[in-house]
């Protein structure tokens, strides 16, 4: 069941991330910061997508995906279609990790340490969640304060 409720939940929140970039009327502001804000939505974006990547499709679907995380902070001016077919290409990436675990799997170690304890996949997954909505609703918040 848990495994149902993040295939939802990443596949709505994921979605939501595709709305927000297609809501910018202004495709450049996608990429601004200003007054203090330390990241753009495009590089929240590239952020998320780096990490879903890593931590949903190389390590539990097998994927072969290799991040640069310096790259998700640092690009700029990727244009808005290739950030929704990223978007895209993460959430097949995601269904599919999640369509070959078991529920016995979420259970386990997950196979690498990300925090400074290691924690079970459910755990993991669950954490993701919740990382992706914290980013999402910072993506939301830039767009509204400087898409104007």
């Amino acid at each position: 069941m848990l495994i149902q409720t993040l295939k939802a939940l990443f596949g709505r929140d994921l979605n939501r991330l595709k709305q927000e970039i297609n809501a910018y009327k202004d495709k450049s502001v996608i990429w601004h910061i200003e007054r203090g804000i330390a990241n753009s939505a495009g590089n929240l974006c590239l952020h998320l997508i780096g990490n879903l990547n890593t931590y949903v499709g190389a390590e539990l679907g097998g994927t072969g995906y290799v991040r640069h995380r310096e790259l998700e902070f640092s690009l700029k001016n990727i244009p808005r279609t290739e950030l929704v077919a990223k978007i895209d290409e993460t959430i097949h990436v995601v269904d599919n990790a999640l369509d070959s675990l078991t529920a016995g799997q979420l259970d386990e170690e997950y196979p690498i340490l990300v925090f400074d304890e290691t924690t079970t996949t459910g755990y993991l997954l669950v954490h993701l969640t919740t990382h992706l909505t914290y980013h999402l609703g910072q993506i939301n918040y830039h767009r509204r304060l400087l898409d104007v």
